[in-house]
Protein backbone atom coordinates (compact mmCIF):
# COMPACT_ATOMS: atom_id res chain seq x y z
CA UNK A 1 0.00 0.00 0.00
CA UNK A 2 1.44 3.34 -0.95
CA UNK A 3 1.91 6.07 1.59
CA UNK A 4 -0.58 8.29 -0.26
CA UNK A 5 -3.35 5.66 0.04
CA UNK A 6 -2.58 5.18 3.74
CA UNK A 7 -2.69 8.94 4.30
CA UNK A 8 -6.08 9.17 2.59
CA UNK A 9 -7.47 6.35 4.77
CA UNK A 10 -6.21 8.08 7.91
CA UNK A 11 -7.78 11.35 6.78
CA UNK A 12 -11.11 9.64 6.10
CA UNK A 13 -11.09 8.03 9.54
CA UNK A 14 -10.22 11.21 11.42
CA UNK A 15 -12.41 13.61 9.44
CA UNK A 16 -15.54 13.10 11.60
CA UNK A 17 -13.50 13.65 14.74
CA UNK A 18 -12.19 16.93 13.37
CA UNK A 19 -15.71 18.01 12.40
CA UNK A 20 -16.98 17.40 15.90
CA UNK A 21 -14.12 19.39 17.36
CA UNK A 22 -14.90 22.26 14.99
CA UNK A 23 -18.46 22.59 16.29
CA UNK A 24 -18.63 25.94 18.08
CA UNK A 25 -19.48 25.88 21.75
CA UNK A 26 -22.27 28.29 22.59
CA UNK A 27 -22.45 29.56 26.13
CA UNK A 28 -25.96 30.42 27.21
CA UNK A 29 -26.09 33.07 29.94
CA UNK A 30 -27.38 31.86 33.31
CA UNK A 31 -30.36 34.23 33.28
CA UNK A 32 -31.57 32.77 29.98
CA UNK A 33 -31.36 29.24 31.37
CA UNK A 34 -33.32 30.33 34.46
CA UNK A 35 -35.93 32.01 32.23
CA UNK A 36 -36.22 28.88 30.07
CA UNK A 37 -36.67 26.75 33.21
CA UNK A 38 -39.32 29.14 34.53
CA UNK A 39 -41.21 28.83 31.24
CA UNK A 40 -40.81 25.06 31.17
CA UNK A 41 -42.02 24.28 34.68
CA UNK A 42 -44.63 27.01 34.91
CA UNK A 43 -46.04 26.18 31.48
CA UNK A 44 -46.67 22.61 32.62
CA UNK A 45 -48.20 23.98 35.82
CA UNK A 46 -50.47 26.23 33.74
CA UNK A 47 -51.49 23.31 31.54
CA UNK A 48 -52.28 21.32 34.70
CA UNK A 49 -54.45 24.18 35.96
CA UNK A 50 -56.26 24.25 32.60
CA UNK A 51 -56.93 20.51 32.72
CA UNK A 52 -58.24 20.60 36.30
CA UNK A 53 -60.47 23.64 35.76
CA UNK A 54 -61.79 22.21 32.48
CA UNK A 55 -62.69 18.96 34.23
CA UNK A 56 -64.47 20.93 36.97
CA UNK A 57 -66.41 22.78 34.27
CA UNK A 58 -67.32 19.78 32.10
CA UNK A 59 -68.14 17.45 34.99
CA UNK A 60 -70.73 19.85 36.36
CA UNK A 61 -69.08 19.94 39.80
CA UNK A 62 -69.15 23.73 39.42
CA UNK A 63 -72.09 25.48 37.87
CA UNK A 64 -71.37 27.41 34.70
CA UNK A 65 -72.53 30.76 33.40
CA UNK A 66 -73.31 29.18 30.03
CA UNK A 67 -74.11 25.46 30.25
CA UNK A 68 -71.86 23.25 28.08
CA UNK A 69 -74.91 21.96 26.19
CA UNK A 70 -75.74 25.53 25.03
CA UNK A 71 -72.27 26.80 24.14
CA UNK A 72 -72.37 25.52 20.54
CA UNK A 73 -75.16 27.95 19.63
CA UNK A 74 -72.74 30.86 20.23
CA UNK A 75 -69.72 29.55 18.29
CA UNK A 76 -70.45 31.37 15.05
CA UNK A 77 -71.08 34.76 16.65
CA UNK A 78 -68.76 37.73 16.67
CA UNK A 79 -67.52 38.84 20.08
CA UNK A 80 -69.94 41.77 20.08
CA UNK A 81 -72.91 39.53 19.28
CA UNK A 82 -71.82 36.91 21.81
CA UNK A 83 -71.56 39.48 24.61
CA UNK A 84 -74.96 40.94 23.72
CA UNK A 85 -76.66 37.53 23.50
CA UNK A 86 -75.23 36.11 26.73
CA UNK A 87 -74.73 39.17 28.89
CA UNK A 88 -71.22 37.83 29.55
CA UNK A 89 -68.71 40.21 31.10
CA UNK A 90 -65.79 41.56 29.11
CA UNK A 91 -62.37 42.85 30.03
CA UNK A 92 -61.25 42.03 33.56
CA UNK A 93 -64.83 41.54 34.77
CA UNK A 94 -64.26 37.78 34.43
CA UNK A 95 -62.51 37.92 37.82
CA UNK A 96 -65.91 38.41 39.43
CA UNK A 97 -67.20 35.28 37.68
CA UNK A 98 -64.69 32.76 39.09
CA UNK A 99 -67.50 30.96 40.90
CA UNK A 100 -68.62 29.67 37.50
CA UNK A 101 -66.81 26.70 36.00
CA UNK A 102 -66.56 28.22 32.54
CA UNK A 103 -64.79 31.31 33.91
CA UNK A 104 -62.60 29.34 36.27
CA UNK A 105 -60.71 28.16 33.16
CA UNK A 106 -59.43 31.70 32.72
CA UNK A 107 -57.13 31.28 35.74
CA UNK A 108 -54.86 28.92 33.78
CA UNK A 109 -54.88 31.19 30.74
CA UNK A 110 -54.05 34.27 32.83
CA UNK A 111 -51.30 32.33 34.63
CA UNK A 112 -49.70 31.34 31.32
CA UNK A 113 -49.99 34.89 29.98
CA UNK A 114 -48.31 36.29 33.08
CA UNK A 115 -45.20 34.09 32.79
CA UNK A 116 -43.36 36.29 30.31
CA UNK A 117 -43.84 39.43 32.39
CA UNK A 118 -42.79 37.66 35.60
CA UNK A 119 -39.72 36.16 33.93
CA UNK A 120 -38.64 39.46 32.44
CA UNK A 121 -39.20 41.37 35.70
CA UNK A 122 -37.58 38.88 38.06
CA UNK A 123 -34.87 37.24 35.95
CA UNK A 124 -33.90 38.96 32.71
CA UNK A 125 -34.18 42.67 33.48
CA UNK A 126 -32.20 42.50 36.76
CA UNK A 127 -29.49 40.42 35.06
CA UNK A 128 -29.19 42.84 32.14
CA UNK A 129 -29.02 45.80 34.51
CA UNK A 130 -26.31 44.08 36.59
CA UNK A 131 -24.29 43.49 33.41
CA UNK A 132 -24.98 47.06 32.27
CA UNK A 133 -26.34 45.60 29.03
CA UNK A 134 -28.41 48.64 28.09
CA UNK A 135 -29.76 47.41 24.71
CA UNK A 136 -31.18 44.18 26.20
CA UNK A 137 -32.40 45.98 29.32
CA UNK A 138 -34.22 48.47 27.09
CA UNK A 139 -35.82 45.66 25.09
CA UNK A 140 -36.92 43.98 28.34
CA UNK A 141 -38.47 47.22 29.65
CA UNK A 142 -40.30 47.76 26.36
CA UNK A 143 -41.55 44.16 26.35
CA UNK A 144 -42.82 44.47 29.93
CA UNK A 145 -44.47 47.81 29.13
CA UNK A 146 -46.26 46.58 25.99
CA UNK A 147 -47.47 43.36 27.62
CA UNK A 148 -48.68 45.19 30.72
CA UNK A 149 -50.51 47.84 28.69
CA UNK A 150 -52.10 45.17 26.48
CA UNK A 151 -53.21 43.12 29.50
CA UNK A 152 -54.63 46.21 31.21
CA UNK A 153 -56.88 46.97 28.27
CA UNK A 154 -55.23 50.32 27.55
CA UNK A 155 -53.88 49.05 24.22
CA UNK A 156 -56.85 47.76 22.29
CA UNK A 157 -56.68 46.08 18.90
CA UNK A 158 -59.56 44.69 16.91
CA UNK A 159 -63.18 44.56 17.95
CA UNK A 160 -62.81 43.61 21.61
Amino acid sequence: MSSQVRAEKVQQQTAPAKQKAATPQVEVPAEQIKYANLLLYCSWTGIGILVVTFLLYMSGIMSSYIPPAEISQYWGMSVHDYLAATGAPHGWAWLGMLGNGDYLNFIGIAFLALLTIVGYLTLLLPAYLRKKDIPYATIAVLEITVLTLAASGILKVGGH
